[in-house]
């Protein structure tokens, strides 16, 4: 085995949990890997409701959701973790009790202790059923808003009526040519000042309209709606698609690894143990006597997490460990 290839701890899920279980395990001086089954960091709070209100965040009065990932980015980075996008973590094997092989969709990956972060599971989109859906997917057919520069000047369309869809409409609007919310129902899933507000802004809102055809030589030029109630037929010119019908999550093959659950989180100690030696686990994905499922709580879980892993890599390790202050001093002294 190659020292390079290997880690201190492959963090499995890189919400907000994640992202401060790398900041910390950095500033306790280990080789941190992240793992990320989306096409970007930030999990739930990226892809569900990026323009969203948090309240629960210490030191923020309130904090849009996608800034907070921003920060928590930018914090993790100063340590240099590697990350994975776009992998699912698929079997998990102890090696001669003394490493683990991590093996996703599209490689292996190795590491002295794991800890999963994984929320509520992996997410994958709800895509559009018809049958010639895929082959606009990755030319301007979407399912997430990653860049809202590229709909600058552009015809958008949005199917769904959830927080998600109202967010990205309220997001792409200032800047885009015109932009319209379709909708199955009359009635919004969305929070109900966000709904207020897409009502007020120039969005053009098709209500009860469903998706019918999507027609385009290479991308997509125009859409057909129907109308629910009356069928009647719309056609639609456009310049990108964007489909908020929701997420499936699932904690998939973590449930196949030999961990104990209890309702669907994964059971742990005080300390962030499993009851495999060496894999930790931090989060909503865990349920332990007291706990409360807020990201607030979730930092403490990995930063108790994370020293468990240290502790574990080296006994001689404090598991309560110096002030911050002290240990960004002797980082900056390394590095220097």
């Amino acid at each position: 085995m190659k020292e390079e290839c290997m880690y201190d701890v492959t963090i499995i899920g890189g919400g907000p949990i994640g992202l401060f279980a790398a900041f910390y395990g950095g500033l306790r001086q280990m080789k941190v890997k992240i793992i990320e089954s989306l096409p970007h960091l930030g999990g739930q709070l990226s892809a569900l409701y990026p323009e969203k209100y948090i309240h629960d965040v210490a030191a923020y009065p309130k904090v849009k959701a996608q800034e907070l990932i921003d920060q928590l980015t930018e914090q993790a980075m100063q340590f240099n973790p590697h990350v994975v996008l776009q992998q699912t973590v698929e079997n998990v094997v102890k090696v001669n009790n003394q490493y683990f092989q991590l093996a996703t969709d599209k490689e292996v990956h190795y590491s002295k202790t794991i800890l999963i972060t994984a929320g509520i599971g992996a997410f994958e989109p709800r895509r559009i059923k018809l049958a010639n859906a895929h082959t606009y997917e990755g030319k301007n057919l979407h399912y997430f808003v990653q860049d809202v520069n590229r709909y600058k000047d552009k015809n958008v369309c949005i199917l769904g009526g959830g927080d998600s869809a109202v967010d990205w409409a309220m997001m792409i609007e200032p800047t885009a040519k015109n932009v319209k919310v379709i909708h199955r129902r009359e009635q919004f899933r969305a929070h109900e000042h966000t709904v207020s507000k897409l009502f007020d802004s120039k969005v053009d809102v098709f209500t009860p309209f469903q998706l019918h055809e999507i027609v385009g030589d290479g991308k997509i030029e125009e859409i057909t709606i129907q109308n629910v109630k009356d069928s009647e037929m719309m056609k639609i010119p456009l310049d990108e698609l964007i489909a908020s019908y929701g997420f499936i999550s699932s904690l998939g093959p973590i449930k196949n690894w030999g961990l104990e659950f209890v309702k669907n989180a994964i059971q742990v100690d005080s300390a962030m143990n499993t009851n495999i030696q060496g894999i930790y686990a931090a989060g909503d994905v865990v349920t332990f006597y007291g706990k409360v499922k807020l990201i607030a709580s979730g930092f403490g879980d990995a930063v108790t997490a994370i020293s468990s892993a240290k502790t574990y890599i080296d006994p001689k390790a404090r598991h309560q460990p110096q002030h911050s202050t002290t240990l960004f001093e002797k980082w900056e002294k390394m590095k220097s």
